[in-house]
């Protein structure tokens, strides 16, 4: 898996486009700059942005790739942030220290979906927020984007059994017309949520 989103990122081009996912930039907007973790990053456009934001962004991958064109973007936007390169299945962060987790098409297999999604929720702090933004079954015949793989695909129960620790403030399925650079490109059916940590 490692080695298909290298060949991904490998090329100058920003795949996934340079400007945020505009679900998670309406979301950062509303709320006082803190620390945010970004599971499966890649080229670094939500990290970058929210960098400049204010944030203290601690982002994650396994692209090399992802993690070298991340960076030239944040230098490009005179800003900074944090990038590890680890498999999101073995990756620590310390309980309680981020006041945002978002999973931005982070899409995970069945087998371990549900294990990555209770970490993060360990990693916000009381009153923390969750946001997701991702792509519903409804995509497997769509060429918008996102795995092919169906059993990859969210819907609203998995998430609302995966999150059910978290106070739900938004959980919807939709569909929109991406425009984020060459492989979000189309109508796409999606699946939001944000989830509060209040216990």
């Amino acid at each position: 898996m490692k080695d298909i989103w290298n060949d991904r990122y490998k090329s100058n081009n920003y795949v996934y486009g340079k400007a945020p996912n505009i679900f998670f930039a309406e979301q950062l907007n509303k709320l006082d700059p803190g620390t945010l973790i970004l599971p499966c990053e890649g080229e670094g456009r939500n990290a970058v942005f929210a960098a400049t934001k204010g944030w203290d962004v601690i982002a994650f991958d396994q692209s090399e790739a992802g993690k070298k064109k991340a960076f030239e973007l944040a230098k490009q936007n005179n800003t900074s942030i944090e990038y590890t390169i680890v498999d999101a299945n073995d990756v620590t962060m310390p309980e309680g220290s981020a006041d945002m987790v978002a999973f931005i098409y982070a899409h995970f297999p069945a087998a371990i979906r549900k294990s990555i999604h209770q970490k993060a929720i360990g990693w916000l702090k009381q009153g923390g927020i969750l946001i997701l933004e991702a792509f519903r079954p409804e995509q497997i015949d769509l060429h918008s984007g996102g795995p092919k793989e169906i059993s990859m695909l969210y819907t609203e129960e998995m998430l609302l059994e995966d999150f059910s620790a978290l106070n739900i403030e938004l959980l919807q399925s939709l569909q929109v017309e991406l425009k984020e650079g060459n492989l979000h490109e189309g109508i796409a059916e999606l699946i939001r949520f944000i989830g509060r940590k209040t216990n």
